[in-house]
């Protein structure tokens, strides 16, 4: 969080009056609705066209509804799905009823899906708990109301993997570095083949044109002046103009969302402000120690040293501790090498200057296992 700045205060002038609000009015002049009146209001425009898939914007626009709070609108339509009088698909809204509200009852406790959601490749994600609700519906959910997120934590906590299950086959990445470049991103000419070039479309550019989702991750190693180029995208102008490509201006098509990956111990991971501000949601991704033994079956000895390391993280004695990267990766070893293979690989996997009190928390839980470094023995 930023320091507060203090100014000189300016020299006082007489302050032109508000506008008087009539009793019983918004801001906006419209009258005040009372509980409930919003959301019938919402659910009689989609009911209008009961095949008809709304996005977002179009029912902010509407007629009936325009000048309405979005946020307010945003809230009411996640109330009209929770009650199933509308359905969720791909970022748009359908109404599914007769078009009238029951009455207004108390949400029910949130229920969760007990199976995994599949990635793109296969691979299968668990859900966790956010905000009381699945970490996937909370992401899709934000997508719908256009509130960009940033997820930010160690390497391998698994948000690559969150991203992926939660937008499937909708989802352009780019892995973000010092190198990343803005053609990269927007994309530039390639040869045709022919002995001329032809423009070819970046990530970003085709999310934006096909209303998917774009997750950069690693996006605080990525150059300023690249990330300048994307920020219009970003923002409220949806937008952005590819200069390389005779000033082609495009436009983001409705369910376009971003994402930003960001490893705050990573050397040269710089969150600007900019860069920040552009994220409303910023939502820390740690290991969940107790999925990887219990869903993910990695040695228990495994995971008691690993949650014993990452305690020692969070009071800043050491610097390393085991993500579920290594710990699946351990598992994997373990099977097909041994356990001793597994723990000599963790302890070598480490910072050198981690590696003793890695080998300890290995020895407290693993006593009866070597606790050497990987290395190659004589010749054979």
């Amino acid at each position: 969080m930023l320091a507060p700045t203090f100014q000189s205060a300016p020299a006082r002038t007489a302050r032109p009056q508000p506008a008087r609000r009539q009793p019983g009015r918004n801001q906006n002049g419209q009258v005040k609705l009372g509980s409930g009146e919003l959301r019938a209001m919402i659910e009689h425009v989609l009911a209008s066209q009961p095949d008809r898939q709304w996005q977002p914007r179009e029912i902010y626009a509407h007629p009936d509804l325009k000048g309405r709070s979005s946020a307010a609108i945003n809230n009411a339509l996640a109330t009209l799905v929770r009650k199933g009088r509308a359905t969720l698909t791909g970022g748009a809204y359908q109404h599914t009823g007769s078009g009238q509200m029951p009455p207004v009852t108390a949400a029910p406790p949130p229920t969760f899906s007990a199976g995994p959601v599949l990635r793109p490749s296969g691979t299968p994600y668990f859900p966790r708990d956010l905000a009381g609700r699945r970490d996937v519906d909370v992401l899709r959910q934000l997508r719908a109301a256009g509130i960009a997120a940033l997820l930010y934590g160690p390497p391998g906590t698994g948000k690559t993997s969150l991203v992926e299950a939660a937008f499937g086959t909708e989802l352009f990445t780019v892995a973000g570095d010092g190198d990343t470049t803005v053609g990269d991103l927007l994309g530039e000419y390639a040869p045709d083949g022919a002995g001329g070039y032809v423009w070819l479309d970046g990530p970003l550019v085709r999310a934006m044109l096909t209303g998917a989702v774009f997750f950069l991750d690693d996006c605080t190693l990525v150059s300023p002046r690249v990330l300048a180029a994307v920020y219009p995208a970003m923002d409220g102008r949806g937008e952005i103009v590819l200069k390389a490509n005779g000033g082609r201006i495009v436009k983001a098509e409705p369910g376009f969302y971003t994402v930003g990956g960001h490893n705050p111990n990573v050397h040269g991971a710089v969150l600007s402000d900019a860069l920040a501000s552009r994220f409303s949601l910023q939502l820390q991704v740690t290991t969940d120690y107790d999925l990887a033994a219990r869903q993910l079956h990695v040695p228990a000895g495994i995971v008691k040293a690993a949650r014993d390391l990452w305690e020692q993280v969070v009071r800043e004695e050491i610097g390393w501790a085991p993500q579920l990267r290594e710990l699946l990766g351990a598992k994997a070893i373990a099977a097909e090498l041994g356990l001793d293979v597994a723990v000599a690989n963790l302890i070598g996997t480490a910072p050198e200057e981690d590696r003793d009190a890695v080998r300890a928390a290995l020895k407290k839980h693993l006593p009866g296992v070597k606790q050497t470094t990987l290395t190659l023995g004589k010749q054979l």
